[in-house]
């Protein structure tokens, strides 16, 4: 037997279940073959709630409840609805990110959507696959997370910064520039994407005049302003999270304009101007940077119907996938025993079919097919890493009023 089924996940679901009287086995829908005998699929999402990435917390929340609502208005699976979410924050904090972890192996979750930070992820991947549960994140992107020991338990939406770095390395050079500066907190996160970065920016002939690392809880960035200023470079890219302001309010101070400016997904906000300068929010005009984007308008509808007045959709298309793909494999699998699913994962993505919500995906499979799931979020494909090799990048920046634009998409892998 293996580690993973001794340590008794099926037992500690059965027992979940004999409480989750909401649940019916028959369903709301058409499509799901009513098993008695599938437990229902229990799901826990570890999402920031508090620290520097709350921002990414409400739209990856409502992603993972609105594809929860779309699978049980299709059905549910195998006939029975998928219950209310067992939440947990991860707060940019490895100790209340292990708690949540823990929570969600006591409680005998069938999957666990998250965590959003790569850090988070390394610190909860071995409690959660240690325990034969299958973890989907829809927002890590450290290039370390693809070799982890997880026996194939790990998965993630979003693509490596492998992808990240040279994707913004040619809009970098694509812009003109030839030198550049890069600042980078030194975590998982941003250590793989700022070599990424150097790597592509060196193979193209640009210079890197300086590489600057720094800790994510400092609070004095001068030293870190005049490192990347040192050698005049005429663009600077940062690697960063919500401390990223105080680097990018140090450059503009040293005499940096914003068209000389390129910042990741960890910056991407609507008000990344005011926390600069809260009275001048147009103080980033011609701040740009790339991000794992969702082309995908109708999804962008949907879930701000779901959730009104939803500020930013950030990595929810991403989270929604992992969500309907989990669903999906259970399907496939004709269980919700993760130790049975997980074998189901990559392959829903790929060589079958195209199909792109969970009801059209489910029928095909209920008819034989194999199918191929096309994301909200792109292609998917998981490679045997857990590791997408289709995915949608944005190139995004901000005007003179400090308004955030989206000016387009680009998809990556595939045919």
């Amino acid at each position: 037997m293996s580690r993973r089924k001794a340590l008794g996940y099926s037992a500690a679901v059965a027992a979940l279940a004999l409480g989750l009287a909401a649940c019916d086995s028959g369903g709301n829908g058409d499509g799901g073959n009513g098993d008695a005998d599938v437990d229902p699929l229990v799901i826990g999402q570890i999402a920031p709630e508090s620290g520097s990435l709350a921002f990414l917390g409400p739209p990856q929340i409502a992603a993972a409840e609105l594809a929860v609502q779309d699978i049980n208005d299709a059905g549910g699976i195998h006939g029975t609805e998928i219950p209310d979410i067992v939440n947990g924050d991860e707060g940019d904090d490895a100790t209340l990110a292990q708690e949540a972890a823990d929570r969600m192996v006591t409680e005998g979750v069938s999957a666990v959507i998250g965590p959003a930070a790569s850090g988070m992820a390394a610190a909860t991947y071995d409690t959660i696959t240690g325990a034969g549960i299958v973890q989907c994140s829809g927002s890590t992107t450290a290039p370390d997370l693809s070799d982890i020991d997880d026996d194939g338990y790990f998965f993630r939406t979003a693509p490596s910064d492998d992808h990240a770095g040279p994707a913004m390395g040619q809009v970098i050079v694509g812009d003109g520039h030839s030198t550049v500066a890069i600042g980078y907190r030194a975590d998982d996160y941003g250590e793989g994407y700022a070599d990424s970065l150097e790597a592509e920016l060196e193979s193209v002939g640009a210079e890197v005049t300086a590489k600057v690392g720094y800790d994510p809880d400092t609070t004095n960035f001068d030293p870190i302003v005049s490192d990347m200023t040192d050698g005049d470079p005429d663009a600077f890219a940062l690697v960063a999270f919500e401390e990223g302001t105080g680097v990018l309010a140090g450059l503009f101070e040293a005499g940096a304009e914003g068209d000389q400016m390129y910042v990741t997904d960890g910056m991407q906000v609507d008000d990344l101007g005011e926390r600069i300068d809260e009275s001048d929010p147009g103080i980033v005009d011609g701040v740009s940077g790339v991000a794992p984007g969702a082309d995908a308008p109708e999804f962008s509808e949907a879930l701000q119907e779901h959730t009104d007045g939803l500020d930013s959709e950030q990595f929810a298309a991403q989270v929604y996938d992992c969500v309907t793909i989990i669903g999906l494999a259970a399907e496939a699998a004709e269980s919700t025993d993760p130790t049975e699913y997980v074998n189901e994962m990559a392959g829903v993505t790929q060589d079958g079919t195209e199909c792109s919500d969970f009801a059209e995906c489910r029928d095909l499979l209920a008819d034989g097919e194999d199918i191929d799931y096309q994301g909200k979020s792109g292609g998917i494909a998981f490679d045997d890493n857990g590791d997408p090799t289709q995915s949608t990048y944005q190139n995004f920046g901000y005007d003179d009023g400090g308004d955030q634009t989206v000016f387009g998409y680009e998809d990556i892998g595939g045919e």
